[in-house]
């Protein structure tokens, strides 16, 4: 049977991109297809923009903070959020034209159309109205924001989407949700002036992470004025009437918060609402989740998914690493290992921010028995003067017998920088001795995690 490409790629994100550039290297014919902008949700509503914000963010905390160390006027100094959205919409703007050119260079054909399934190896460009074949074909959708449907008034709320394009900064928000992104918005918003409050349905914010890192940050958020709500859960969401503007975000047990804009940030779902999959003979999992294997291979041998789509580790490294893997396996001819989902580092740009990677207590002894805790809370030092109170914490879990690090949890300043290198150290799998051994380079904070001597008791 005669195609018209080798391979087609459903989705223009990191994983999309990274596969269709490498495959055509490598000599294939190769289109994508993206309904919205190339560079998906990382480069133009995701990672990028957000820690842009983040960036804004921080420095109303540095104003504030260099009164500390002698500096005045700060206090006159103001922020324009047209003038820092039109400058992050130049920004994103210039990735996405970089985006373009890499995948034009490559020689891949841009479709810019939604694809859906029409059969096996057929795909319906829905803005041309035509169908087009492919041997081989790459779903590299991503997820969208959740948002239920069994809460009436949900769709008052906006999500991270709708975030980075506000035209104005609110007075109030409420944010609903506990995971990274909720945590990372209340941060930035409430940096920036806006009256934030952070409603989660569980006991405690982060669930997955270190018990620690959550106790922790949410110690951190209280103190800087972001109200956490927990056991908190929305069953309804009212506009104002009257002109007031405005809405009320209404618990099940009974409390309410009113606020000029709510927010739904509780979690992302895999992106694979109407693409017809079933025409494909492609399998999905109850939460919509694509289903492969450890190679990305779906259930169709001659379909393939990477990314968020899959819904194994919603992050952009991870869609990057598995894209540029299939194209070097089945185009490439190369014998690539399955990636390693175990030890993957990884950052929250709270405030303050986060780094971990590993294992958390929990987890550990849930597969270890017993295990070695080594912890220190401490003032930075940029705070000696500044006079914020914000603590730093610094975890490691470890294998009592092996002597390994089986995790590292950090929170304060510069925790993602410095969880970028100890995830070496854990994928090389370096012991506590090693730690230990190393000679702290002083006076930084990261030095704490060669210094630390003394076993922590165990978390509750």
């Amino acid at each position: 049977m005669s195609f018209d490409y080798d391979l087609f790629v459903i989705g223009a994100g990191s994983g999309g991109v990274r596969a269709a550039r490498i495959a055509s290297g490598h000599g294939a014919k190769v289109a994508i297809a993206e309904e919205y902008r190339v560079g998906g949700t990382c480069v133009i509503r995701g990672c990028v923009p957000k820690k842009l914000m983040v960036h804004a963010a921080r420095y109303a905390e540095d104003f504030a903070d260099a009164t500390g160390f002698g500096w005045s006027g700060q206090q006159k100094a103001r922020f324009d959020w047209r003038a820092f959205m039109a400058a992050k919409d130049a920004e994103i703007a210039r990735l996405n034209s970089l985006y373009i050119k890499g995948l034009e260079s490559a020689g891949v054909e841009i479709l810019h159309t939604r694809a859906e399934f029409a059969g096996p190896h057929e795909l319906y460009l829905v803005n041309e109205e035509r169908t087009v074949t492919a041997e081989k074909i790459l779903i590299a959708t991503g997820a969208a924001p959740f948002v239920p449907h069994n809460v009436p008034g949900a769709a008052f709320a906006i999500t991270s989407n709708e975030a980075f394009h506000l035209e104005s900064l609110p007075k109030s928000m409420a944010i609903i949700g506990g995971g990274y992104i909720a945590v990372e918005f209340a941060g930035v918003f409430h940096a920036l002036g806006v009256e934030t409050t952070l409603l989660y349905r569980g006991k405690q914010i982060l669930r997955g992470f270190d018990d620690d890192l959550r106790e922790h940050l949410s110690r951190e958020m209280t103190r800087a004025g972001v109200t956490v709500m927990t056991h908190a859960n929305v069953d309804r969401i009212t506009r104002h009437d009257h002109g007031l503007g405005g809405y009320t975000v209404h618990c099940a047990n009974g409390e309410t918060v009113q606020a000029e804009e709510v927010m739904y940030a509780a979690g992302r779902e895999p992106y694979t609402f109407d693409l017809h999959l079933e025409l494909a003979g492609v399998e999905m999992a109850a939460n919509d989740a694509i289903k492969v294997d450890a190679f990305n291979r779906t259930s169709a041998p001659h379909i393939w998914a990477v990314g968020d789509v899959t819904n194994r580790a919603q992050l952009t490294p991870v869609a990057i690493r598995e894209g540029h893997a299939f194209a070097d396996r089945v185009f490439g001819g190369r014998d690539i290992p399955p990636l390693d989902y175990s030890i993957i580092p990884t950052a929250v740009f709270s405030h303050p921010e986060i780094g971990t990677v590993g294992l958390t207590e929990r987890e550990a002894r849930a597969r270890h028995g017993a295990v070695d805790i080594y912890k220190s809370t401490f003032r930075p030092l940029k705070h000696t003067l500044s006079g914020r109170g914000t603590r730093m914490l610094m975890k490691l879990v470890v294998h009592p017998e092996t002597d390994v690090v089986l995790g590292a949890h950090l929170c304060g300043p510069d925790a993602a920088e410095m969880i970028q290198l100890l995830g070496i150290l854990l994928k090389t799998g370096a012991r506590k001795a090693d730690f230990d051994a190393t000679i702290a380079v002083h006076p930084t904070a990261a030095e704490e995690l060669v210094t630390m001597r003394e076993k922590q008791p165990a978390t509750d």
